[in-house]
């Protein structure tokens, strides 16, 4: 078995062709400055349709150090992290986006909060360039949304940035669902959580890999994931529902007594279409719910990696790869390239 590194360093990536190679070369220089060679680069190509794969393994041929991971098919973010983070073995983990917003720089201050008992460090936006009003009024209000509705304690204003320890990420794998939301599943592991505040740049290259389809549909991930107050605002609405119709019913029946009845059917459709609207929005909340658990039912693999690639060489793994335990999967990649001697040097690089 192969020496694991001091440091792993995970950045899922689809469709990030224009600034790969700057993402490398920023994060490579990060990673040495605070572990030596001591580290692995992973870059999870997460079904692009772009060059990206093909950039991932020249940049592998030039860093000793890089581990490139090819998903069989676009899993979406949180499984490609999640991939990544099943093939790293360092003592420390950053998880980071390939698009430069978060500055890799940020390591050399992670690192000394993490030496000093942290068991995760991770990254608060204080500002947020080159994004639109929409998206930043949208992001505000999901976030202040979840904190008030979640069961745990989810920051505020974070994303997946953030440095942890083995530890940490070997629970987070051996958490099985997968409609996943790392953020607050690292906020549900607990231990010693700190904050590193800091202005989040705009993209270096490329657009946003999260339009509005994909953000709702993460927004209800992350709801669902962890909180069960949407089921309980359901049940006050039916209740609410059955005061009004019975309110309703009593004052119909007293103006019968009284011998007056209403004409027309105006108020009846109005609280028709009321009492149908309430019950689709519990309907619907219910079945966001029961989807969620028809899909972990199925026990399908969380992700397929198609080929791994390290220096010049290419390997696959077990479509059981994501089923494995931490120290199966550690020995899965050893045995991937157990005839290569891993480099420790950095010659002829052509990144810097």
């Amino acid at each position: 078995m192969t020496q694991a590194p001091f440091l792993s360093i995970v950045a899922p990536c689809h469709n990030e062709e224009e600034g790969l190679r700057e993402f490398c070369r920023r994060a490579v220089a990060a990673a040495r400055s605070v572990a030596g060679d001591g580290f692995e680069l992973i870059l999870v190509d997460d079904g692009s349709s772009d060059r990206t794969w093909e950039f991932i393994s020249d940049l592998a041929a030039d860093v000793p150090q890089l581990l490139g991971v090819r998903l069989l098919r676009n899993h979406g973010h949180q499984l490609a992290s999640t991939a990544g983070l099943a093939a790293s073995r360092g003592e420390r983990v950053l998880l980071i986006d390939a698009d430069l917003q978060d500055p890799p720089e940020l390591l050399l201050m992670m690192m000394p909060i993490m030496e000093r008992g942290a068991d995760v460090v991770y990254g608060q936006r204080t500002r947020r360039q080159g994004e639109s009003w929409f998206k930043l009024a949208s992001a505000s209000l999901f976030y202040r949304a979840l904190s008030k509705l979640a069961s745990v304690t989810i920051p505020r204003d974070t994303g997946d940035f953030r440095l942890m320890r083995r530890r940490v990420v070997d629970i987070l794998l051996a958490m099985p669902e997968r409609d996943r939301f790392i953020r607050g599943m690292v906020s549900w592991i607990g231990g010693r959580q700190v904050a590193l505040p800091y202005e989040r740049d705009a993209r270096f290259a490329g657009t946003t890999k999260y339009p509005l389809r994909k953000m709702i549909n993460f927004a209800l991930d992350a709801i669902t994931s962890f909180s069960t107050t949407p089921l309980r605002i359901s049940t006050w609405l039916g209740m609410m529902s059955a005061g009004v119709a019975i309110a309703l019913l009593v004052y119909t029946f007293v103006r019968w007594l009284q011998g007056e009845t209403v004409t027309g059917w105006s108020s009846i459709m109005a609280a028709v279409s009321a009492f149908s609207a309430i019950q689709l929005i519990c309907i619907g909340i219910i079945g966001e719910y029961l989807g969620r658990l028809v899909q972990e039912s199925k026990k399908r693999p969380m992700f397929m990696v198609e080929t791994i690639v390290r220096g010049s060489e290419h390997a696959e793994l077990s479509i059981a790869f994501s089923e494995m335990s931490a120290s199966d999967k550690r020995a899965a990649l050893d045995a991937a390239f157990a005839s290569e001697e891993p480099p420790r040097s950095q010659k002829n690089s052509r990144i810097g």
